[in-house]
């Protein structure tokens, strides 16, 4: 999905100023969700006059009862979310606010559709001066209950949401249907590693302005919802603190895909997933296991992997999905149980094949540290001097025969990948061996330039290897389905397509951490792929439905060792669960 960005406005008896405020806002035309919070008749009839008006471009939604500002602004963006859009620009009837300012929201919008965007206000001479001063203890306790100075102003009502991000946390929280709904929800959402940006806007205050903030009673609302966040800060303390060491997620990395945020990213846009963790703190692991050795490292990977294990909702909810899968499809197997246990076990699983690439890289794993199960297929095939194309998964460690490759002990291997969305942890192997970048081939699709320079390579003797179970950013159409796990999911075409412009032999590659170190499975996969024309899809079902059942099988051998943390089975069809 598009961009697409609309307004809500909250109302509540501003019958005097809500056409204004409609008429300058409706220049930019933009949709407008007009959400009446029980209003007195007058402004009904206000309302229904103005729907009239701008039929076509507002839609109002009218609640039996006043349930308080945050109420009316929750019932407009989950009604924009239900009308597929995704942003909410949210802005107060009563026409403080700078309507000029619409189209700079939207522009910072639409450079970071994963911020929410605020209000900074500018305030002339007619702010009253008790409200102005009373807003900065507000402001501090925001800044002590997210131990940041990010958000400059929590009350501004002028603020534009992404609405995957806003909706997903008021349908998992309750939050305060009044005055204090403004303040939380920023905080609730900082906590959930949000970004925010700020925009300057210019607020007036109406000599004859009617506001509806009570004095006595919205700032105990207030004092109590301060009091309910910093108790959530100090629980949250150490997560808070750890956040100070890594960059705020932009859960948006494109705009296309907020719809499919909203239900958890699908196989078609994994690599939209932000990488996780800074810089600094995968150097900080590479440090640490140089000056104090793997053993010692490794203890740190458990508080990492709690961590993430609680932020990560998408990936724990994903990992679950995984494992009632296996276990559906082998009932009578010991499989692991779907929960917070064997997804802890999974995320440790992947830790540890992060740090055991570390460790291979750095050249703290040598050869008695990595077996075949069978090695005679790839004996022959290195005898032979042929290249090859070799198609693996994320499944184990691949990285580990090319870090030995690196230090000489196997044959010319060449890693064919999309690192766009993990450049960091590749900056920190890269760092750690120079040779990293040169057994590295980074491709974005499978297009006629790739084919061509992938011949060179595989005519020089190399052995290319890429994974057949994820589908690159620029192929998104070009997948065939398979039954993997008793349930039918998408596979990328690309590796067969490009074996059979090779012309080479292909294999299949595994390598799984076993108790006495690493074993490789090396198998053959076909001697040549042919795709005629006439029957290319049946062939490429064919070609893929063999590697999935291939894949299932090692799975089962290693199933805490595949590491695909998203809705593998979901497609454009399917919802979330993959089902149809």
């Amino acid at each position: 999905m598009s961009f697409a960005p609309c307004i809500v406005i909250p109302i509540y008896n501003h019958k005097d100023a809500i056409g204004a405020t409609v008429a300058h806002l409706a220049v930019h035309g933009l949709p407008i969700f007009v959400v009446d919070d029980g209003s007195d008749e007058a402004t009904q009839q206000v309302l229904a006059a103005l729907a009239q008006q701008y039929a076509g471009q507002l839609t109002l939604l009218r609640l039996p009862v006043n349930g308080g500002k945050g109420a009316a602004v929750m019932a407009g963006l989950r009604a924009a979310r239900d009308a597929n859009y995704t942003h909410a620009l949210q802005i107060d009837a009563d026409g403080q606010h700078d309507a000029n300012d619409v189209p700079r929201f939207i522009e910072a919008a639409r450079v970071e559709p994963g911020a929410v965007i605020l209000g900074r206000p500018v305030y002339d001479e007619s702010v009253p001066k008790a409200r102005l001063y009373g807003r900065y203890l507000t402001h501090v306790w925001v800044w002590i209950e997210t131990l940041s100075l990010t958000i400059r102003d929590s009350m501004c009502g002028f603020r534009l949401y992404p609405l995957a991000l806003a909706c997903d946390l008021i349908d998992s929280v309750q939050l305060p249907t009044r005055m204090d709904f403004d303040i939380e929800i920023l905080v609730r959402l900082y906590w959930r590693r949000a970004a925010f940006r700020s925009i300057a806007t210019r607020v007036t205050y109406a000599s004859d302005g009617v506001s509806h903030f009570h004095v006595l009673w919205d700032n105990v609302r207030i004092s109590r919802s301060h009091t309910r966040l910093v108790c959530g800060m100090l629980l949250r303390l150490p997560m808070l603190l750890a956040h100070k060491f890594m960059p705020r997620r932009a859960v948006l990395a494109d705009p296309d895909s907020a719809q499919s945020a909203q239900n958890g990213p699908n196989a078609q846009e994994w690599w939209r997933i932000a990488e996780r963790g800074s810089h600094l703190g995968m150097s900080l692991l590479a440090l640490s296991c140089k000056l104090f050795g793997r053993r010692f490292t490794a203890l740190w990977l458990h508080p990492i992997v709690a961590y993430f294990l609680l932020t990560g909702r998408a990936a724990r909810e994903a990992s679950g999905n995984y494992f009632r899968r296996l276990r559906e499809a082998a009932p009578q197997a010991d499989t692991p149980r779907p929960g917070w246990l064997s997804a802890y076990r999974h995320m440790l699983a992947f830790a540890q094949s992060g740090f055991d690439k570390l460790a291979a890289w750095s050249g703290r794993v040598n050869n008695g540290d990595v077996a075949f199960e069978d090695p005679s297929a790839f004996e022959a095939l290195v005898a032979s001097g042929k290249g090859a194309l070799v198609i693996g998964a994320h499944l184990g460690n691949l990285e580990m025969t090319r870090a030995l490759a690196a230090q000489g002990a196997y044959a010319k291997v060449k890693a064919v990948v999309y690192t766009e969305h993990a450049r960091r942890f590749n900056s920190v192997l890269a760092s750690a061996n120079s040779e990293f970048a040169r057994h590295l081939l980074e491709v974005s699709d499978f297009g006629p330039e790739t084919a061509m320079m992938m011949q060179e390579r595989v005519d020089a003797g190399e052995l290319l290897v890429i994974v057949g179970d994820r589908v690159p950013a620029h192929e998104t159409g070009r997948t065939t389905e398979a039954r993997f796990l008793g349930a039918k999911a998408p596979f990328a075409q690309g590796p067969y397509v490009l074996a059979h412009a090779l012309g080479c032999p292909v294999y299949l590659f595994f390598c799984l951490k076993e108790r006495d170190g690493y074993r490789l499975y090396f198998e053959p996969f076909a001697e040549r792929i042919e795709l005629p024309r006439r029957e290319r899809a049946q062939h490429l079902a064919a070609w893929a439905q063999r590697y999935a059942v291939r894949l299932e099988h090692y799975c089962r051998k290693a199933p805490y060792q595949w590491f695909n943390f998203f809705d593998f089975w979901a497609s454009p069809k399917r919802g979330a669960n993959g089902r149809t």
